[in-house]
């Protein structure tokens, strides 16, 4: 088992309240990737979408407040990776690719993306348990990168990522993929 805590930090020059901090748990037991965000904002300028029943596939979840992990294998055995998409709707999606934003189609290895989302007054929490087994990333070393899109109320975005390695927010970049198990 292998367990890291991070924090996500937004882009730099991003419009982000100084209270919003999002904290990121990350662990992996044999094929079983769990990653678990902490949105903390005291200020309650962050938009949350409203919880959907029941939680459904749905596209474009990074145009609002949406959570995402990228995985991959290590550079060298292919470019092909995945995104994950988590809304706090409940909504989900994940999504191929054969190299840097090619080829992009949803993955079939998922019929459902179970997570649970907790709401508080002042945060939330979503729990993410991924198999690897269902895209061929079990007993391999992969690459991780854990990010997140913050809509707030006001329409403003920002990107929070463990690592911005683009003069862009980019978060396909796999340089940016830091974490690996």
């Amino acid at each position: 088992m292998t367990q890291q805590i991070f924090d996500l930090r937004p882009f730099p020059g991003s419009n982000v309240p100084t209270d919003v901090r999002i904290t990121t748990r990350v662990e992996r037991r044999s094929n079983l990737l769990t990653v678990r965000y902490s949105l903390k904002d005291s200020s309650s300028l962050i938009a949350i979408p409203l919880m959907v029943d029941p939680s459904q596939r749905k596209s474009k979840l990074w145009e609002e407040t949406c959570f995402e992990c990228f995985a991959a294998k290590k550079p060298g055995f292919s470019n092909e990776y995945w995104e994950f998409n988590l809304s706090p709707s409940g909504n989900w999606n994940v999504y191929r690719f054969d190299a840097y934003r090619q080829a992009m189609k949803a993955e079939v290895g998922f019929s459902a993306l179970p997570f649970r989302v907790n709401r508080a007054q002042e945060s939330l929490t979503l729990e993410v348990e991924i198999d690897l087994g269902k895209i061929g990333l079990r007993d391999v070393p992969v690459q991780v990168g854990i990010t997140a899109v913050v809509k707030l109320k006001t329409g403003d975005v920002s990107y929070w990522a463990l690592a911005h390695c683009g003069k862009q927010p980019d978060f396909h970049l796999r340089e940016s993929f830091v974490i690996e198990l």
